[in-house]
């Protein structure tokens, strides 16, 4: 009779008998397991990704500082002293007076080129991608869909094989070799016309569209002071985007281009590459060549430190309600 009173009374008298049991941070010991187990788990999902990340900024930066350290190395150097460190002879600033004088400076020409190649189709091509990404979004027409999804299609088309086709094409209108041959194909960038689309469909309320045409505007000045505005980050993208694509072409220009005053910096460089691996009978000027390629990935570092204060959104967060 005794045991049976006491085993009732501690079942039914205790609460501490039927509640589990607790660990110092006052949880359940299984929720306590578990949070830890989560914690855990968390935190080894972000060593992990920074660990993967690093792995890719290593990747990314040891091409960038063999170019900075071969570019101060003579020719010399580039084949005695270790790849990855500097030789014993500073050349930086010889090989750089080096590099405008060779051949009548026909690096400044290349240069040129490739500002003017870089930059006319790269403003171009954001401009009508601006537009027919604008259209796409805000406008209804027949067909849209349609063409939309040729523009889709054209994105997955690599640039390289439509080059051979290209040249057939403009070699017809007789603009080989003029820098139209090169100009002309950059203004497409289906790319472009995607990424407006998309941000245009988000970025650009159609209430505050539907507002202005109430106030009168028509739709030039509800575009350029209404929209516009707020499309600047994708602009600045799609330009960069375009701008960095066009100068860096290789096999459009060396398919269309023949005249060494025409060609950009990337084929020239080139040129020069083909003329110091002939061997003994050519020129060796590799030490011009690591220092030019140096040369020219600076207008593109520039562009992106310049222009990275453009790369905002949220322009119209709060602008209706």
């Amino acid at each position: 009779m005794s045991i049976f009173t006491q085993r009732t009374n501690t079942s039914a008298g205790d609460p501490a008998s039927t509640d589990p049991p607790t660990t110092a941070t006052g949880l359940p010991s299984h929720v306590d397991r578990s949070v830890r187990g989560h914690g855990r788990g968390r935190g080894t999902r972000r060593i992990g990704a920074h660990v993967f990340l690093m792995i890719l900024a290593i990747y990314f930066i040891v091409p960038i500082w063999w170019l900075v350290v071969a570019a101060t190395k003579d020719t010399a150097g580039l084949f005695s002293s270790p790849a990855f460190w500097f030789a014993d002879t500073f050349a930086l600033f010889s090989n750089i007076a080096e590099l405008f004088t060779h051949q009548g400076g026909i690096y400044w020409r290349w240069l040129g080129n490739s500002f003017l190649y870089a930059f006319a189709g790269g403003i171009g091509a954001t401009v009508l991608a601006v537009l027919a990404g604008y259209g796409f979004a805000k406008y209804d027409f027949r067909g849209r869909g349609a063409v939309f999804t040729m523009v889709l299609g054209s994105v997955m088309v690599p640039m390289t094989a439509l080059v051979i086709p290209t040249f057939m094409l403009l070699s017809q209108y007789g603009v080989i070799n003029t820098p139209w041959a090169v100009i002309l194909p950059s203004l497409l960038s289906p790319f472009g016309v995607y990424l407006m689309r998309v941000y245009t469909q988000d970025a650009v309320p159609d209430e505050m569209l539907e507002a202005a045409r109430i106030d009168g505007a028509g739709e030039i000045r509800t575009f350029f002071q209404v929209a516009l505005p707020l499309l600047r980050p994708a602009i600045v993208t799609v330009l960069l985007l375009s701008v960095v694509g066009t100068w860096n072409n290789f096999f459009l220009p060396l398919a269309v281009l023949t005249d060494p005053q025409l060609l950009p910096v990337t084929v020239g460089l080139n040129r020069w590459t083909a003329l110091s691996n002939a061997g003994a009978g050519g020129e060796q000027v590799w030490n011009l060549i690591t220092s030019g390629a140096f040369i020219s990935v600076l207008p593109l570092v520039l562009s992106f430190l310049f222009l990275q204060r453009y790369w905002q959104g949220g322009l119209s967060v709060g602008s209706i309600k």
